[in-house]
């Protein structure tokens, strides 16, 4: 069978309950949690990450998520297949019912992504693309951790997107992820320049 056309799976925000649920305790380790989702544990830890944007967090917390997206990213660059995560990282425990309230919160988002998501054009979630993947990931790492306001909803929203298209291996997805990213960047990069002529001229 091609890579191409392999069975239909379960879709992204199932398989992350079902792994809650078979979880013995009310807290959960991020091993326990990623351990039955491992051939995906990427696109998974990566919506880890994304939750901190969507919920009231001390100031700064973006640049603690941009930090740990630019790590995770850097995995993808060098060609990990899965996710290396230090032991006190894997040792540390969530609340299972919050991780199932904050599922239920995004659920109309991620009820739209999984719509429209499909596997297709698989190969762009695969080596050697995942180089490219990851490259982008390390952008948005680093977008989330500028201290640019009112942006957290934004960039939680490209990392849930990026997550859902490496779960469900949705290549067109990916692409768009990848061209949004870049199209950000150069907004941001002008933005940027357009502030400091403004200081400039005001000092």
């Amino acid at each position: 069978m091609s890579p191409d056309k392999e069975p239909r799976e379960e879709k992204t925000a199932a398989l992350l309950r079902a792994a809650l649920m078979s979880a013995p305790d009310e807290r959960v380790t991020i091993e326990q949690l990623l351990e039955p989702l491992r051939r995906r544990a990427f696109g998974f830890l990566l919506l880890l990450l994304a939750i901190p944007n969507f919920i009231p967090v001390p100031v700064g917390i973006g640049g603690i998520m941009g930090v740990l997206v630019v790590a995770l990213g850097l995995e993808m660059l060098i060609g990990l297949e899965h996710p290396w995560i230090p032991g006190f990282l894997r040792r540390r425990t969530m609340s299972r019912e919050g991780l199932l309230r904050f599922l239920d919160r995004i659920a109309p988002m991620t009820g739209r992504l999984e719509r429209i998501c499909k596997p297709r054009m698989q190969r762009l979630t695969r080596h050697p693309f995942t180089f490219v993947s990851g490259a982008i990931m390390i952008l948005v790492g680093i977008l989330l951790a500028l201290p640019i306001p009112f942006t957290n909803y934004v960039f939680g929203g490209m990392l849930v997107a990026f997550a859902f298209a490496l779960v469900e291996r949705d290549g067109a997805l990916v692409l768009l992820v990848w061209a949004t990213t870049i199209a950000m960047v150069a907004a941001s990069a002008t933005f940027s320049q357009a502030l400091v002529r403004l200081v400039r001229d005001l000092f």
